[in-house]
């Protein structure tokens, strides 16, 4: 992959990135025209005042760009992207056990590693850098590959299913498989390409993992470090039967099997009890807010406002396109800001704490925040470059307030990770769009075939 220069070649000491409006999203959130000092290691070196000299390094034209971190996914499946549009008007439940799982277990490996190519794609050309991806039971291995080779910066795991109402033969598996196999993987992938691919254990849910289960990924987490991936309270439905079979709500059911603390992801957390917010403040866990997914399969609305008020660190993710139709994280910023208007009131989460959800909170619940969220010296260079010109991006007031609600995928021009350059012009540089989409298709013929379901049917 280039490195970040126009000419495709650094100089000796790095690239200067010149005459863009940057936003570093620091601790003081500062937002202006700085140039920046990106080394050769893919790092930067330095924010600097407009047109500081640097000696010996190669320069960068972004005049009328806006430069802001690489955005955070901290939600996605990527073993999904070819599920689009194939079980839509289901609740959640439903639309798991009949259609999401069974279209999983038909994967081999070379559908699910078109399903992530075609995924990442989408990703990267609209900015997103850094997620967080829950695979399917099997074949994980082609999830890494593809992350490798495409160069976006991937936190992920094979799904843990070893019980389960309705869960297809194709899917379920031993607790002692499913634990060896999350051992295997993490000891191939965890830290490969340079710490860009990092492994994380991934229980798919309560209703689909043993105790014995999630117990072996806390004691795994806790040993290691490890980020610990899960779906809590995204529906009534759900929490309900939780309840009913461990005798206290979702979250609290996870921690007491030790499924807690900082190295806790959580996607959703649509419905928690007040003392359940609590506990995830007090352990430090963290939560995913993913707008569209929550609205498209009518899960309700997370409680933003009571989660940032006590101290719970939040972040943002598209979940899969088989529920959120995209992986668009503009799309999710915008909506994240919409629905906390409308659940607390204009301004009550302003803009610039809803963009935190998608940089800064995202690194955090990573693990990362030493290392991306923000543009600050010694970071990596993991940068999104975005056209100020679009009508819909015109105007004055906050920077922020444009970001949120008026930028859209369509805008963002050249995207970079670990100061490689990902996307140019618009265009990515590590897939070739036409091949990446071809492959799809026909590997969404091959699952759709397996299974039986009419691709042509309306």
């Amino acid at each position: 992959m280039d490195t970040i220069t126009s000419k495709g070649t650094p100089g000796p000491n790095g690239t200067v990135i010149r005459g863009a409006r940057v936003v570093t999203m620091d601790r003081d959130r500062t937002v202006g025209n700085r140039d920046l000092h990106i080394g050769t290691d893919g790092r930067i070196r330095s924010v600097l005042e407009p047109g500081t000299p640097i000696d010996g390094a190669a320069e960068f034209d972004a005049s009328g760009l806006i430069i802001v971190p690489g955005l955070v996914q901290a939600h996605v499946h990527l073993c999904q992207t070819l599920f689009r549009g194939l079980s839509e008007a289901r609740p959640l439940l439903r639309w798991l056990r009949e259609r999401i799982w069974p279209l999983e277990g038909a994967h081999d490996p070379e559908t699910l590693r078109a399903s992530a190519n075609l995924g990442i794609a989408e990703l990267l050309l609209g900015g997103t850098t850094s997620v967080l991806d829950m695979g399917t039971v099997h074949h994980t291995d082609a999830l890494f590959q593809s992350a490798k080779e495409t160069g976006i910066r991937y936190t992920g795991g094979k799904a843990l299913m070893d019980t389960g109402e309705d869960v297809p033969a194709s899917l379920a598996e031993t607790t002692s498989h499913s634990l060896a196999q999350s051992d295997r993987l993490a000891d191939r992938w965890h830290g490969d390409a340079g710490g860009r691919l990092r492994y994380a254990y991934c229980p798919r849910f309560v209703l689909s993992c043993t105790p014995e289960a999630l117990r072996g990924v806390a004691e795994r987490s806790r040993r290691n470090g490890m980020v610990i991936h899960t779906h809590a309270s995204e529906q009534p439905d759900e929490a309900a039967i939780v309840r009913a079979a461990y005798g206290q709500p979702n979250i609290a059911t996870l921690r007491s099997m030790g499924i807690q603390g900082p190295g806790t992801v959580l996607a959703h957390g649509v419905w928690p009890e007040a003392e359940e917010i609590t506990m995830m403040a007090t352990d430090g866990t963290h939560v995913v807010h993913c707008p569209s997914s929550n609205m498209k399969l009518g899960s309700g609305v997370i409680p933003l406002r009571a989660y940032r008020d006590s101290g719970v660190n939040v972040a943002l993710g598209a979940d899969g396109a088989a529920c959120s139709n995209h992986l668009d994280a503009w799309q999710e910023l915008r909506l994240a800001g919409l629905l906390a208007s409308m659940a607390s009131g204009p301004g009550v989460v302003d803009a610039t704490a809803i963009f935190e959800l998608a940089t800064i909170a995202g690194a955090r619940a990573l693990g990362l925040s030493d290392r991306i969220g923000s543009i600050e010296a010694g970071k990596a260079a993991d940068l999104v470059a975005i056209t100020s010109d679009a009508p819909v991006a015109s105007g004055g007031g906050s920077t922020y307030t444009r970001l949120v609600y008026g930028t859209r995928a369509t805008d963002v021009r050249h995207v970079w990770v670990d100061g490689h350059q990902v996307v140019r012009d618009g265009a990515l540089t590590t897939l070739d769009l036409k091949d990446t989409m071809a492959s799809a298709d026909a590997a969404r013929h091959q699952v759709a075939a397996r299974l039986g379901i009419d691709l042509d049917a309306d």
